[in-house]
């Protein structure tokens, strides 16, 4: 690596250092004055407390990195330019291309980094910031277990399975609902195609209940309604909803298949598992895009501009990939074009941008 790249390297990165560390440390501070007081009230100990948001900084980095890489590229390039120094590397004969190429590679890194950290760092320490919560600071016992497949509750007598929750429409899909005596032997099992909350209770739809307190064999019968009494909350299992946006692709793919071989739609599972792969080269398309737009604004260039400049930009992709997430998460879409159609759309604006910058 020549002289110029190491400078050129080692500027963006001290920038990135500094906005990363800023956005971090502005999460952190804003999540905690939400949570903290819940935890106190909750009885949470200061210990269990610091140790949630210690496991939760994986992620905070992950959701904040792609805009710090923006802001970064922006103010690199906007301090070259007010120093003169992009004048001076010009008059040198080095082209744009050759200033851009360490934080190309470095964007592109970055990137891959930002993968690792969401497939093999993300989801353990989500495991673990979720068992302080619920566990350590909330008192409340496990009795929903969330497989990959299947969702088991047990309350009191009854022991709940089901494949799939729908947050939107609070129903439960797939359900199998087995009541036992004293000594655990099931008495009857109950087969619906969905429980239904309202109101505060659970009703199950389309059920066909065996029962085997009889004795020999069991007898069969068809209802369509039923209401049953669990202690099943909503909240529990948003708990499994919002803990798929941070399983990891491969989970997320077995759990989308088996869904489908279960005769179910996996379109939010598909789109959260392709998003899993787009989301990290997000900072590759924010170098993409951030460095012509520097060179354009050249002459204004500087901290004002870059920070606005970023804002206006990071603003802008959220919204464009918000929106794309959520035709793909209700079918309007192929979760594959989904979940890339921001990174694809803001690289080749910013491929449009560079080829209208004067060299």
């Amino acid at each position: 690596m020549s002289i110029l790249s190491r400078y050129i390297a080692s500027a963006w990165l001290r920038l990135l250092g500094l906005c990363l560390g800023s956005f971090v440390s502005v999460y952190l501070v804003l999540d905690m004055m939400d949570k903290i007081p819940r935890f106190i009230r909750a009885g949470g100990s200061g210990g269990d407390i610091v140790r949630f948001f210690v496991w939760k900084l994986p992620e905070m980095v992950g959701q904040t990195a792609s805009f710090s890489i923006l802001m970064a590229t922006l103010l690199t390039l906007g301090l070259f330019s007010r120093n003169s120094e992009i004048i001076a590397m010009r008059s040198c004969g080095i082209s744009l291309l050759r200033i851009s190429f360490p934080m190309l590679i470095l964007g592109l890194a970055a990137s891959f980094l930002l993968l690792l950290n969401a497939e093999l760092v993300v989801p353990g320490c989500y495991e673990r910031m979720e068992r302080i919560e619920r566990v350590n600071i909330r008192k409340q016992g496990i009795n929903a277990v969330f497989r990959l497949n299947n969702i088991w509750f047990r309350s009191d007598s009854l022991i709940l399975q089901a494949h799939l929750f729908d947050p939107e429409a609070k129903v439960l899909r797939g359900v199998i609902l087995w009541k036992l005596d004293g000594t655990m032997n099931p008495t009857s099992r109950m087969d619906a195609e969905s429980a239904e909350f309202h109101d505060g209770r659970w009703t199950m739809k389309g059920l066909v209940i065996k029962d085997f307190s009889q004795g020999r064999g069991y007898d069969v019968r068809r209802v369509q309604t039923m209401d049953v009494a669990l202690n099943l909350k909503l909240d529990d299992l948003r708990v499994l909803d919002n803990n798929a946006d941070n399983l990891s692709f491969k989970k997320l793919k077995d759990y989308a298949d088996n869904l489908q071989r279960g005769g179910y739609q996996a379109f939010r599972y598909l789109t959260m598992m392709h998003t899993k792969l787009s989301a990290p080269f997000a900072a590759f398309v924010m170098v993409i895009l951030g460095i012509p737009f520097a060179f354009r604004n050249s002459r204004s260039g500087g901290a004002a501009l870059g920070i606005g400049a970023s804002i206006g930009i990071g603003f802008a992709y959220f919204v464009v990939n918000a929106m794309l997430l959520s035709y793909g998460r209700s079918g309007e879409l192929p979760p594959l074009v989904a979940a890339w159609g921001a990174n694809i759309i803001f690289c080749l604006g910013g491929i449009w941008l560079a080829m209208t910058v004067r060299d």
